[in-house]
């Protein structure tokens, strides 16, 4: 907690974003206001906080005038992140992951594509803007990711679920975090999809391992879809 409240804390406009959400309606039930950023990490608890710094940096980061060429590609991402999140965190109630873990996960499985895309424009903005070098890169993104989580401290198991995301075939006697995952990214594909939704249980193992049926799989896109609705609000994203 302190490491958080250090990093949120050199960034003012981070730190009042996050003030503001704790004194919301949805996260402040009982009247009174928080004014001291450490009160208001507290309130909002980790998914959140976690949340509202990845929105942050996402959006300082379509501001920036050398990635304006891949600003929509950034936006595309991060909803994308958000929404296999949200649908994480309600996967995992099934499975021993917990709902956190799982979040963070989905938050964070698409950070090869981000990593590649910034570097990429770096050399020229008009990679941004290929769209056959974004379908060449969709096949690099998971191993990077996992690389960039190992080389940022990030838990194993966190690391190896990001690299191992495209697994469709893995088998597992139970369910652990990339099996949460991996559904989860294939729940979110679903989620873009209009309504009545349907999810092939055959596409991989995960939903196999985790037990989920059709009649689950719509239950969880109902609720992850409610909950991110919230999370956008919430977020201002």
């Amino acid at each position: 907690m302190e490491q958080t409240v250090t990093i949120v804390g050199s960034e003012p406009r981070l730190s009042a974003k996050l003030l503001q959400t704790a004194n919301s309606a949805a996260f402040n039930t009982s009247g009174k206001p928080v004014t001291e950023l450490r009160t208001a990490i507290t309130r909002l608890g980790q998914k959140i906080v976690q949340s509202a710094a990845m929105a942050y940096a996402v959006q300082q980061m379509k501001d920036e005038e050398s990635l304006r060429s891949i600003a929509s590609r950034l936006s595309e991402l991060w909803n994308d992140s958000v929404a296999v999140a949200c649908i994480a965190q309600v996967v995992a109630r099934r499975t021993k992951v917990t709902a956190d873990e799982a979040f963070l996960a989905g938050l964070l499985h698409g950070i090869g594509r981000l990593y590649i895309l910034v570097r990429a424009v770096g050399k020229s903005p008009q990679f941004g803007l290929d769209s056959d070098f974004l379908d060449l890169i969709s096949g690099w993104q998971a191993s990077i990711g996992k690389s960039v989580l190992e080389n940022w401290g990030f838990a194993q198991e966190m690391a190896d679920a990001v690299g191992d995301q495209a697994e469709y075939e893995r088998k597992r006697k139970s369910a652990d975090l990339t099996d949460v995952l991996v559904g989860s990214i294939l729940l979110g594909e679903a989620l873009r999809q209009p309504a009545p939704r349907t999810v092939d249980l055959h596409s991989c193992t995960a939903f196999q391992t985790i037990g989920l049926s059709q009649e689950d799989c719509a239950a969880i896109l109902t609720h992850a879809e409610y909950q991110l609705g919230s999370l956008r609000e919430t977020l201002g994203c």
